[in-house]
C-alpha cells in the first residue's frame, strides 16, 4: 500500500522503511489531519450533553432525547457514500474541505435554531454537523490508513484516533461547564413558575445555553479549512489517489468476506459505544443518584479512560496483534456490562466507567483490517464502513425504549452487551485472516 521514495539501498533499506508507523516526509500532514480527529470528537460528545439538556428544555422522553443521536448518525449513514464518490474523483483534500465546510455550516445553524424554539430545529442543525463530519471521516480515516506501510496501519490508525478522545473530553467538559445550568427544579418548583408564567422563559434560557459551543466550533472548523487549503499532501498519496479513479469498483467489495464483515462489526461497535456514553449521565443519577454536572464530569472521566486505552493501545500493537488485543478488550467489556446490568450503583457504574478504556482500540482497528488487502478500492470501502456508523442513529433510539420499557437504563445495557460480544466474533476471524495471509504470503515466497 506504501511506495517506498527510494530502493536503491536494496532490501535491508526497504525492509526498514515498510515497519515504520510515520514515513518520512508524512509528520506535516499526519499532525494536520490528526487534528481532525480531535475537532470531530468535541461534537460527537456534546450529543450526550445535549440528549439530557433536551429531555429538560424541551419536556421530552428519553426515547424522543435519542433522536439527537438518531439525526446525528443518519448525516453519515446518508452523506458517507457521495462523500467517497467525490474523493474518488476529486481526491482527499476536496473530501476535507467539504467536510469542514458544512460541519462548520451545521454549528452556525445552532442560533436560528435556539430562537425558534423547536426541537426538530435542531435535530436539523445536527443533522448538517453530521454530514459534515461524514466527509471528513470518510476522508481522513483511509488518509491516514495509507500514509505509510500496509503492515503498521493500524498502529498509524490508533495514534490517529488516540487524539479523538482528547476532543471528546473537551465536548464535555464545554457541554457539563458551558450548556448545564446546574439548575434542576422539582415538581413543586415547575408547577409554581408555571403558575407565575415563569417556566416557559425558563425553559428558552436552557435551550440558548447551546449555542455559544457550536459557534466557537464552527469558526475553528473554518480556520482549520484554511490550513487544510494551505497545505500540500504526499505525492505517492496523489497518485493512489489517481489509480482509484481508474480502477475502484464497489462491486469487488462483496467478494471480501473480511471487509463486509468489517460493516457489520462497525456498525454493532458505533452503537454500543454511541449508546453507552448517552445514557451514561441517566445511568449515574438512577442508580447513584448524583446531579447532572456531576454526572457530566463523570462521563469526562469514562472520556479520560478512552484517551489513555488509545494511546496504551497504539504502543500495545506493537507486541500483540491487533486482532487478538481486540478480542480480548471485547470479551472484557462483556464482563463489565454484565456487572453494570446485574449490580446496578457504585459497583454498576465503575464497571460501564472501565469500558471506554477497553473500547478505545475498537474503531481504528476494526477499520484498518476492513480496509486491508482492497487496493484500489480502498477508498469507497472507506465510504462504506463510515456508514456504518448509522449503528449510533439505530441502537441509541433502542437503547431508549428498552429503558422505558423495562423501567430500567441498566436492563437498556443489553444492546451494547450484545455489541461487544459481536466484536468478539469478528476479531477472531480476523486472527484467523491474518494467519492465512501470512500462509499464503510464505507459500509464494
Amino acid at each position: 500500500m506504501f511506495v517506498p521514495t527510494s530502493v536503491s539501498d536494496g532490501p535491508r533499506s526497504v525492509t526498514a522503511e515498510s515497519a515504520r508507523v510515520l514515513p518520512r516526509g508524512v509528520l506535516p500532514s499526519f499532525v494536520l489531519v490528526t487534528g481532525l480527529f480531535f475537532l470531530w470528537g468535541v461534537p460527537n460528545n456534546l450529543n450526550d450533553v445535549l440528549i439530557r439538556q433536551f429531555m429538560k428544555s424541551f419536556a421530552i422522553s428519553r426515547f424522543q432525547a435519542g433522536l439527537v443521536q438518531s439525526a446525528f448518525y443518519m448525516g453519515y449513514f446518508l452523506l458517507a457514500l457521495p462523500a467517497g464518490i467525490l474523493m474518488k474523483r476529486v481526491g482527499y483534500k476536496a473530501g476535507l474541505l467539504t467536510g469542514l465546510i458544512l460541519f462548520a455550516s451545521g454549528c452556525f445553524l445552532f442560533l436560528p435554531a435556539a430562537n425558534s424554539g423547536q426541537y426538530s430545529f435542531f435535530l436539523i442543525a445536527l443533522f448538517v454537523v453530521a454530514s459534515g463530519l461524514a466527509f471528513l471521516e470518510t476522508a481522513s480515516n483511509p488518509f491516514i490508513a495509507q500514509l505509510g506501510p500496509t503492515a503498521t496501519s493500524e498502529q498509524r490508525l490508533n495514534l490517529a484516533q488516540a487524539f479523538n478522545p482528547v476532543g471528546a473530553i473537551c465536548g464535555v467538559l464545554a457541554g457539563t461547564v458551558f450548556i448545564f445550568s446546574g439548575i434542576e427544579l422539582s415538581r413543586t418548583q415547575v408547577a409554581a413558575m408555571q403558575a407565575a408564567g415563569t417556566y416557559h422563559a425558563y425553559l428558552h434560557s436552557e435551550v440558548l445555553r447551546t449555542v455559544m459551543p457550536y459557534v466557537v466550533l464552527g469558526c475553528l472548523a473554518l480556520v482549520w479549512a484554511v490550513l487544510i487549503g494551505l497545505t500540500r499532501f504526499p505525492a505517492f498519496v496523489q497518485a493512489r489517489e489517481h489509480a482509484s479513479e481508474v480502477s475502484g469498483r464497489w462491486q469487488d467489495l462483496l467478494g471480501k468476506p473480511h471487509f463486509l464483515f468489517a460493516v457489520l462489526a462497525e456498525f454493532m461497535y458505533v452503537g454500543s459505544q454511541v449508546g453507552t456514553w448517552s445514557y451514561f449521565i441517566q445511568y449515574a443519577q438512577d442508580y447513584a443518584h448524583t446531579t447532572e454536572k456531576v454526572a457530566g464530569f463523570l462521563l469526562t472521566t469514562t472520556l479520560g479512560a478512552f484517551g489513555i486505552g488509545r494511546f496504551a493501545g497504539a504502543a500495545l500493537m506493537r507486541r500483540f496483534a491487533p486482532s487478538r488485543l481486540m478480542t480480548t478488550y471485547a470479551l472484557i467489556n462483556v464482563a463489565l456490562v454484565l456487572i453494570g446490568i446485574l449490580d446496578p450503583g457504585l459497583v454498576g457504574l465503575g464497571a460501564i466507567l472501565l469500558t471506554s478504556f477497553f473500547m478505545s482500540v475498537m474503531f481504528p482497528t476494526i477499520f484498518a483490517m476492513g480496509l486491508k488487502d482492497l487496493g484500489p478500492d480502498t477508498n469507497i470501502a472507506g465510504s462504506f464502513l463510515v456508514m456504518s456508523i448509522v449503528g449510533g442513529a439505530v441502537l441509541t433510539p433502542l437503547m431508549g425504549l428498552l429503558a422505558e420499557k423495562s423501567h430500567s437504563t441498566a436492563i437498556a445495557y443489553l444492546v451494547p452487551l450484545t455489541g461487544f460480544l459481536a466484536i468478539a466474533a469478528y476479531a477472531r476471524y480476523m486472527t484467523a485472516y491474518s494467519r492465512d495471509r501470512l500462509v499464503v504470503s510464505a507459500f509464494e515466497i
